[in-house]
């Protein structure tokens, strides 16, 4: 669409009386879009035939739309989706699955023999009048000066009758809210990958982000199961709120969510999971070009109702070099030095100088958080990133690919290895984190000479972590999962 184009303003009532009346009518809004945008819709109300005949009552619904088209263009596109959905014109006022008219476009007057503007006898009939006040009360007749308003009130709608927006049928039972044939709890029940936009930060500084959500509730023995609705009605129930109004980072929305989950559907615990894409400012380390990486941040919550545990976390992806691979061609390179005539010594020393081959692979690390204190999810981008044989950048100039190969072959490491730099710079970095903090560090290597991939993890709490790494010996390794620790 040209941006330059007039927007102009337009109003329709869409009526039914063959068929399923809502379906048609809904059916005729969503032709509607193809060419306009719908901007308000009024309820549905009922009423007797014009003519008193024996037909099916009408349903009818007013509209306002804006459109690119002009009066007569649009007339002719309205008219199409009357004939698409099957409206034949052999009869005057006989029935029809859907029937469009329209009211006004803009201010214009226009009387000519294929149209006519405003619609002729819309003050007659309160069928027209009183769907048509409820979305534009004030809108202002052209040809009489009253508003609509004001034209309704003075004609009898006795016979318009408003009707719900649903379909009709009886809830005999709680399905969900029965008890189960097995009695047996669920840990988690609930929904996965919604997805959503949402705003982080604080007023002036917040951003828009692309997330995916999970929500999760406990699911009692003696109950069947959860009402899935319930879920995303949480989230739509504040969606305009997390859209324009910004949590302050991505661990207090997932605890706000999971508060709504609690009390929406009356469960013991409820747990939101959110997954959300994060651009952030990298320069390339030897050409110092600016480019914009995208990452993955993490934000987790549990929560009773009254206690809550939160997580904040980070998917980053680098690279590594295996150290088995390069040991063994280091092996292979001193050999054949000294079959050239060099000294096992001068070997060993031409081999440490330069960088040897081996099979790298692209790996993808995951640190998780889970603390009362602050902790900034960019900050443990660069604490993976650290961890690995080397960073990877979506830009590379001749110059900084070499910085990146040459660093990662000094830098061989196994997915264990990368767990374990994790961890160790994670203790380094934040000497002030709780020793109750909970850690969890993944790393999982793409493997390029394999068809499987290379993977390491350690959960557990911070304290008993750097105890190991200040013991160095005889340690007893204690170990917590996730989901034990958001177990409240």
């Amino acid at each position: 669409m040209n941006l330059q184009e007039q927007r102009h303003v337009a109003f329709i009532l869409l009526g039914a009386n063959l068929g399923d009346r809502q379906s048609n009518i809904l059916q005729a809004l969503q032709y509607i879009q193809v060419r306009a945008k719908v901007e308000r819709v009024s309820s549905f109300y009922e009423t007797e035939p014009l003519d008193g005949s024996d037909q099916p009552k009408y349903l009818n619904m007013a509209c306002q739309i804006t459109t690119d088209d002009s009066p007569k263009d649009l007339l002719a596109f309205l008219k199409w989706i009357e004939r698409r959905m099957g409206r034949t014109f052999a009869e005057r006022n006989a029935p029809r699955p859907i029937d469009i008219d329209l009211l006004f476009y803009d201010d214009l007057i226009i009387k000519e023999s294929d149209i006519w503007i405003p619609h002729p006898r819309m003050q007659e009939r309160a069928f027209t009048l009183i769907p048509l006040a409820e979305i534009a009360p004030d809108y202002v007749h052209p040809l009489t000066n009253e508003t609509i308003k004001d034209m309704s009130q003075k004609i009898d709608a006795s016979t318009v009758k408003k009707v719900d927006r649903s379909l009709k049928f009886k809830l005999e039972s709680d399905i969900q809210g029965g008890r189960p044939s097995i009695n047996v709890g669920l840990s988690r029940v609930g929904i996965t990958n919604l997805n959503r936009v949402i705003r982080l930060g604080v007023k002036g500084k917040a951003e828009l982000f692309y997330a995916t959500l999970d929500f999760f509730a406990y699911l009692d023995p003696y109950k069947a199961g959860v009402h899935m609705s319930r879920f995303t009605d949480v989230l739509e129930g504040i969606v305009e709120e997390i859209s324009l109004e910004p949590s302050p980072d991505i661990e207090s929305l997932a605890e706000r969510l999971a508060l709504q989950v609690v009390q929406s559907q009356r469960a013991k615990k409820a747990e939101v999971r959110i997954k959300a894409k994060y651009p952030m400012e990298r320069v390339t380390p030897i050409s110092a070009k600016k480019t914009e990486e995208l990452f993955t941040f993490i934000g987790i919550a549990s929560t009773d109702g009254k206690m809550s545990r939160r997580v904040i976390g980070v998917e980053v992806e680098g690279m590594t070099a295996c150290p088995c691979a390069q040991d063994m061609m280091a092996s292979h390179s001193r050999m054949l030095l000294k079959e050239a005539g060099y000294t096992s010594e001068e070997a060993a020393k031409i081999v440490s100088l330069i960088p040897m081959a081996t099979h790298n692979q692209r790996a993808r690390g995951t640190l998780l958080v889970g603390s009362d204190m602050s902790v900034r999810a960019e900050h443990l981008v660069h604490i993976i990133e650290a961890s690995m044989s080397s960073e990877t950048y979506e830009l590379l100039k001749r110059p900084d690919e070499f910085f990146v190969v040459n660093k990662a072959h000094q830098n061989a490491r196994f997915a264990e290895d990368v767990v374990r730099h994790m961890l160790l710079n994670l203790v380094e970095v934040y000497p002030d984190l709780p020793d109750d903090t909970f850690v969890l560090a993944r790393e999982e290597s793409l493997e390029s000479i394999h068809q499987h991939n290379a993977f390491a993890e350690r959960s557990g709490l911070l304290g008993d972590i750097r105890g190991e790494i200040r013991l160095k010996d005889d340690i007893l390794c204690s170990s917590v999962t996730l989901e034990e620790w958001l177990k409240l």
